[in-house]
């Protein structure tokens, strides 16, 4: 994939003197799912599909976009002296976001860039491809202007603010995060209301991690994700009215429950009970992992997927039967919803002699029954963003 990008650098740009080579992963949240905006704990782990880059400063105020994925598109112009997100930019708004951050933080650029890329994450499928971006945006802008006082925490919160601010999703912290830190065979287990975070090692002897994609596209922009977190937002306000805490996350199970009727209708309580419930489980099933007990990881999972199904409303048909098919099926540890939702992908947790009936089984009922294949990728857990020439 480096010379193919290379290549493609030279073809558009003439040379690719003075450019360079970078990656950003992909990420899978294993559990600890709609917490990271609620204060919660998450527990997400970068992968090693994820999106390449080649990058070089230009002379003038010009940057130019080229995606591999995105051909027909071709060269996306813009210019330093006009930061706006515009539709023509299409795709190119999410790198485009990361420069207005950066200026907005006090990082101005003084010249433009060339920037070509090419990613293995399918779109909206759930996997963080626009977090990806951003991230290695920010790592492509802090190595070509050697903007060295940023870490790696500084860019996924400006990967963040960039998505809220200038491209319309109220997301939280945990995707540009976990693309930012992610670690080789390690999960993150990450308290979103401090950033402070471990890093958890997930080594499966006997079992694969394997992304199921529904091929649902979800958007979450235009989806109910924005409605979602607001719903969160109110339930917190009641409970605010009486009780001292910053968010959801403040709270445990039994607290919640005591104090639930101070929320003042029954879509935010579900709401509210699903954050609760969903940073407790995140919590249990680390602690599980850690003791070596992946059964009850599994079970947790499967509460979330639960969870997330009932009370915060963010699956859908396709996503429901993909994961009662899997827990069905002998071997398979735990299964569950990945990413914001509303379509997109299942995690599960499959023990090796299960992998072939999982993708078997599922697969032929799945198309049977909506009439186009699912995929299923068998992923490992890889590091975070970076150069790498």
């Amino acid at each position: 994939m480096k010379e193919k990008l290379y290549d493609k650098f030279k073809e558009l740009f003439g040379d690719a003197d003075g450019a360079h080579f970078y990656f950003s992963p992909g990420r899978v949240n294993l559990i600890g799912e709609h917490t990271d905006y609620n204060g919660g704990h998450v527990f997400p782990c970068a992968l090693t599909l994820g999106t390449y880059g080649v990058a070089r400063k230009r002379a003038d105020r010009l940057m130019h976009f080229y995606s591999l994925n995105l051909d027909q598109i071709g060269v996306v112009e813009a210019s330093l002296d006009d930061l706006t997100n515009k539709a023509v930019y299409d795709w190119a708004n999410y790198p485009l976001g990361v420069v207005w951050t950066f200026a907005e933080k006090g990082y101005s650029l003084d010249t433009g860039f060339d920037m070509v890329i090419w990613g293995d994450i399918p779109g909206g499928a759930g996997l963080s491809s626009s977090a990806s971006l951003e991230v290695l945006t920010g790592i492509m802008l802090t190595d070509l202007f050697g903007f060295t006082k940023l870490s790696l925490t500084d860019l996924a919160l400006f990967g963040q603010y960039s998505e809220n601010n200038f491209n319309g999703c109220n997301c939280g912290i945990m995707d540009q995060f976990t693309v930012a830190m992610g670690k080789k065979d390690n999960a993150i287990f990450l308290d979103t209301s401090t950033l402070n975070y471990e890093y958890a090692p997930v080594l499966l002897d006997d079992a694969k991690i394997i992304i199921t994609n529904s091929k649902v596209k979800h958007s979450l922009v235009s989806s109910a994700y924005n409605d979602r977190r607001q719903e969160s937002t109110d339930a917190l306000e009641d409970l605010q009215k009486e009780l001292s805490i910053a968010s959801l996350g403040d709270l445990t199970v039994e607290e919640f429950e005591e104090h639930a009727d101070l929320i003042r209708d029954d879509v935010r309580t579900r709401r509210a009970q699903h954050a609760v419930s969903e940073n407790q489980r995140t919590i249990e099933a680390v602690a599980a992992l850690q003791n070596g007990n992946i059964e009850k990881f599994g079970k947790l999972m499967n509460q979330s997927h639960i969870s997330l199904r009932d009370d915060y409303e963010v699956s859908c048909k396709e996503i429901d039967l993909l994961v009662s098919l899997a827990w069905d099926i002998p071997g398979v540890i735990g299964s569950r919803i990945t990413g914001g939702g509303f379509g997109g992908c299942t995690v599960s947790i499959v023990k090796n002699d299960a992998v072939e009936t999982f993708i078997e089984t599922i697969g032929n009922t799945y198309k049977e029954t909506f009439g186009h294949e699912a995929e299923f990728y068998t992923v490992d857990i890889g590091a975070g963003a970076g150069r790498l020439d």
